[in-house]
């Protein structure tokens, strides 16, 4: 085993060595190779000389894991298993059980069921936990067990899994599955064309350009592109389905580093579809990346309006470094600029608060910059949409229910209770919104507002100061206050809320395409975007 571990250490210097003399160094050489090889000794060390017996991967990951995450949470360490997984993203194409899937360590839950696919054929549903994989307990299994899902065409695999508290089992034969990057159009009522781009993979502009000329070809004569929820994806198809309806040979994005050869500007490459037809994009604050290239360059170039809330700012690109025996380095090179010169980007990891987390640009420091048409539009990370729309935004305890899974949780419970039989006669009542505060109160809820972080810091401080007993009763009256604040915000907030549940909702009956089909007749971000683009002088008082 010593040998081995020798031998992985001199890959891995060599490896490092490599890498540092690819690209500018932006430090002393000799620091580099000193900090190499002080690490070096001390990892042989330890490996040999420490009480119990050492797993060399085990701590090598922890190393890296560790260094990686004084960076950015997007330049990232991959195994193979990592790599795979990728390449399917990009692809849009894999062979396995044909669900979307939540892994935690212990369990793994079925988020979504793609209908027609081997899970779904199976009788999965959204909310089942995984437990058992064949004959291997989930929860024991070290490496990812969601590779286990995937396998060859035709494989079969035995499940066991627990629903609303009873253990089942099932049999599935797994299947080539294709995710669609555009998994719905449809042409609606006044002739507007609805799309909706849900991931930027190799497939997007091809069928992003198939849904516009099928829709045109169906009489549309506006277009709605709906990018919510989008999380990115491939950069060259960012300017791609951007080129779709805009004309070729303009710069889209513009992306910027330290480091000379990642200077770059994307410009159209291809003749468009169309740049006449009116167009309204639909963003929200889970549009990154890709998406925001996309948006940012429409609203750039005034071709079209931006609608719904700020979106994530994602602006840092990354790309991938090959590393030895098949692993990768997933490493940020630069940062994204729109055509104005806007950086995308919304958190600076250069700038950390005193808990480290990475500094928001404040709104009184955003820069000015201008469209094609003059129009004034600010920095300051993300795009921020020509109409915002309060549908679209996220609040904090709407976010927090969101990262908690209780709204995901609510909409499996409420499933199993009733029957539905058509979308349309589904109405998120008063009584089913006290049915969920009564939910969040069994769940054990909470979530903590900025102000009682900031109180939390304050009564750190006045116990080192010994002034905890001084403060303390002001403390209890101000957490007092919060929480009647917060109860209040849950009310306050109850059409966002009630939206995202009706969402989820509608999905475990009817699957994507039937909330898809619930939300071109009542969603009410889709809703003003009809309204905008069936009144010619407004569509045009906003590009102006």
């Amino acid at each position: 085993m010593k040998k081995q571990l020798i031998k992985r250490t001199g890959i891995l210097i060599l490896g490092a060595c490599l890498f540092f003399g690819s690209v500018s160094f932006k430090s002393d050489f000799f620091e580099i190779a000193k900090q190499i090889e002080i690490f070096t000794t001390l990892f042989k060390e330890i490996n040999m000389n420490y009480v119990d017996e050492t797993n060399p991967a085990e701590l090598m990951d922890t190393a890296i894991l560790a260094m990686l995450k004084d960076l950015d949470p997007y330049t990232n360490y991959w195994n193979e298993q990592d790599v795979e997984a990728a390449r399917i993203n990009n692809s849009g194409e894999y062979t396995g059980i044909g669900a979307l899937v939540r892994t935690d360590g212990k369990t793994i839950t079925i988020v979504e069921p793609y209908k027609d696919y081997p899970a779904d054929k199976a009788g999965l549903k959204a909310g089942d936990e995984i437990i058992k994989i064949g004959n291997i307990n989930v929860a024991d299994f070290e490496e990812d067990a969601g590779e286990l899902l995937n396998g060859a065409v035709n494989s079969k695999v035995e499940l066991s899994y627990r629903r609303q508290g009873e253990i089942k089992t099932t049999s599935l034969t797994r299947g080539s599955v294709e995710v669609k990057a555009v998994p719905y159009y449809k042409l609606l009522e006044d002739n507007s064309g609805y799309i909706v781009l849900s991931r930027f993979n190799a497939k997007a502009s091809e069928e992003t350009s198939r849904a516009l000329k099928d829709l045109k070809n169906q009489g549309a004569d506006k277009i709605i592109l709906d990018l919510r929820g989008n999380p990115g994806g491939l950069l060259g198809e960012a300017i791609n389905v951007s080129n779709i309806f805009i004309d070729k040979g303009e710069l889209i994005t513009t992306t910027k580093s330290v480091i000379e050869k990642y200077n770059k500007e994307y410009y159209t490459q291809k003749e468009p579809v169309d740049t006449k037809i009116p167009l309204v994009v639909l963003i929200n604050g889970r549009s990154a990346s890709a998406s925001e290239i996309v948006s940012g360059a429409i609203q750039d170039l005034d071709r079209g309006v931006v609608a719904g809330a700020r979106s994530f700012g994602k602006g840092l690109v990354q790309r991938p470094k090959e590393l030895a025996y098949g692993t990768q380095l997933k490493i940020t090179i630069s940062r994204y600029y729109t055509p104005s010169g806007r950086c995308i980007q919304a958190l600076d990891y250069r700038t950390r608060d005193e808990e480290g987390n990475a500094v928001r640009t404040k709104v009184e420091d955003y820069n000015e910059f201008s469209t094609r048409n003059g129009r004034k539009v600010y920095d300051g990370g993300g795009i921020l949409p020509d109409l915002k729309l309060k549908t679209s935004e996220y609040s904090s305890i709407t976010n927090a229910l969101l990262m908690d899974e209780a709204i995901f949780d609510f909409a499996t419970n409420y499933y199993y209770a009733h029957d539905l039989k058509d979308p349309e006669d589904f109405v998120f009542t008063d009584k089913d919104f006290a049915d969920f505060k009564n939910f969040l109160k069994s769940s054990g809820f909470e979530y903590k507002t900025e102000t009682e972080k900031e109180l939390d810091k304050l009564l750190n401080t006045a116990r080192d100061e010994d002034l905890e007993q001084k403060i303390l009763d002001d403390y209890k009256a101000i957490s007092q206050e919060i929480e009647v604040y917060k109860n209040q915000e849950l009310e306050a907030k109850k059409p966002e809320i009630v939206s995202l549940l009706t969402d989820e909702i509608i999905k475990r009956y009817f699957y994507k395409e039937g909330l898809y089909d619930y939300y071109v007749k009542n969603n009410p971000e889709i809703v003003e975007a009809k309204k905008v683009l069936n009144d010619a002088g407004r569509y045009q008082e906003i590009l102006r």
